[in-house]
């Protein structure tokens, strides 16, 4: 579903281009949940950032269901953004101002669906994963658990065939991390969703159905090869 070949990065600095990736190669099928480890600082973060159209590399390919995403115009790789791809950050980046249901409904209402259609799936989203009492709190007014949990139900509301997770669970105590893993791992199962979620946490990474190491610019599977 994900194909990745060759995928370079370099950044400019005053002593010449920093490499940060070179040459990483991997595949990824929808339903599988892949974990990436690795130092701060290794590239983790400009991976996912290249994985989900946000930057550009500059040299290798990238194919999301057979379509060359390197290639598209950026109007085509926002419609991409939104319709195939969900993002979820260690911070949740809920709009302050919007409800909790009204935050998940914002990616169908931006695809131009209709209001009631959206209010109704939003709300069963968020009724599926115990939030349905905090439908109509402001981020301000959740837990940080509650609030990263509806940030995952944002990401997911649009059904996309690839989630990106940077560190999702990193802001949070150990017991509300793991509700939120095992919330993103039952998703990736129950939506057949390819997952991508970088993380200091071994234990959470081994949970995963596959686990890469990014280290030296080259990213090294450390658990058997995708299923």
């Amino acid at each position: 579903m994900l194909t990745v070949s060759n995928l370079s990065k370099a950044y400019p600095t005053p002593l010449g281009p920093l490499q940060i990736l070179d040459g990483i190669h991997f595949s990824l099928k929808s339903g599988v949940f892949m974990a990436i480890i690795g130092e701060s600082g290794s590239g983790k973060s400009t991976l996912l950032q290249l994985l989900g159209t946000l930057d550009q590399a500059d040299s290798g390919d990238i194919f999301l269901s057979d379509v060359a995403i390197h290639t598209l115009k950026e109007k085509d790789l926002a419609m991409l953004r939104n319709h195939d791809i969900g993002f979820v950050y260690q911070s949740h980046h809920l709009i302050p101002e919007l409800t909790a249901l009204e935050n998940i409904m914002l990616p169908l209402l931006i695809q131009g669906k209709n209001k009631l259609y959206a209010e109704n799936k939003a709300f069963n989203l968020l009724t599926s994963l115990g939030l349905s009492e905090r439908a109509s709190h402001i981020p301000a007014h959740l837990s940080g658990g509650e609030a990263q949990r509806v940030a995952v139900a944002r990401a997911i509301i649009t059904q996309p065939k690839l989630l990106l997770a940077d560190e999702p669970t990193g802001n949070l105590d150990e017991t509300t991390a793991h509700t939120v893993f095992n919330m993103i791992k039952k998703t990736c199962k129950d939506y057949q969703i390819a997952v991508i979620m970088v993380t200091h946490s071994k234990s959470f990474a081994h949970a995963c159905d596959v686990v890469y190491e990014l280290a030296h610019k080259k990213l090294k599977s450390i658990k058997p090869k995708n299923p």
